[in-house]
């Protein structure tokens, strides 16, 4: 009887230990991004940025926008912004369902999602989930400059995910691309842009 009472002794002894040493844990990383974050200054600095850079018509571009639909998106609503916890997981399930808008953009704080595995997750994702859906994610990481024709293509504050429809983006782009869209961006930069996409030209 002693004997057994010292063995329920224990495991309850090892049990406390363990319940213990899980609350004592940190939190993860991209807990700590997605608390840090406030959902309502991310849009507002992401629609900033679209006011001020993205629709806006650029000389070294040609003229041309960086992106001659973002303006028409913004008007209309249909982009959604989002503050994202493990860029992996929330690109999985947005595979699952139909984009709730053209553009989804998940911000993440690039403090805590550094870029080469931020680069690493979402080009996974790309490949193995995402694309076999006809969708495609583009990102934006302040830790990787974006530069065209002297122009930062960046927003500079977040890790960005930029989620769409592969097959209408593909469209979109073919329309603008016979506009002369492309004309003035460098070849290099173009060949990475169409990586996971039909090359609007051809």
């Amino acid at each position: 009887m002693s004997r057994h009472y010292n063995l329920v002794l224990v495991s309850v002894k090892l049990l406390l230990k363990l319940l213990t040493t899980t609350w004592k844990q940190p939190k993860s990383q991209a807990s700590l991004s997605f608390n840090m974050l406030n959902l309502d200054t991310v849009k507002k600095d992401i629609e900033e940025w679209i006011v001020n850079f993205v629709e806006v018509s650029n000389p070294a571009l040609g003229g041309w926008p960086p992106c001659p639909y973002a303006r028409k998106a913004r008007l209309d609503q249909d982009f959604e912004v989002r503050i994202g916890r493990n860029p992996f997981e929330d690109l999985i399930s947005l595979s699952y369902n139909t984009l709730p808008k053209s553009v989804v953009i998940i911000a993440y704080d690039p403090a805590y999602h550094p870029y080469e595995q931020f680069h690493k997750e979402l080009e996974y994702a790309n490949e193995h989930y995402l694309q076999p859906k006809d969708i495609i994610v583009l990102e934006d990481h302040p830790n990787d400059p974006e530069i065209v024709n002297g122009v930062s293509m960046n927003q500079g504050t977040y890790a960005l995910a930029l989620v769409q429809n592969l097959s209408d983006l593909n469209e979109k782009a073919q329309l603008v691309a016979k506009k002369g869209f492309y004309d003035a961006w460098p070849e290099q930069y173009l060949k990475q842009l169409f990586k996971h996409r039909i090359d609007p030209r051809s």
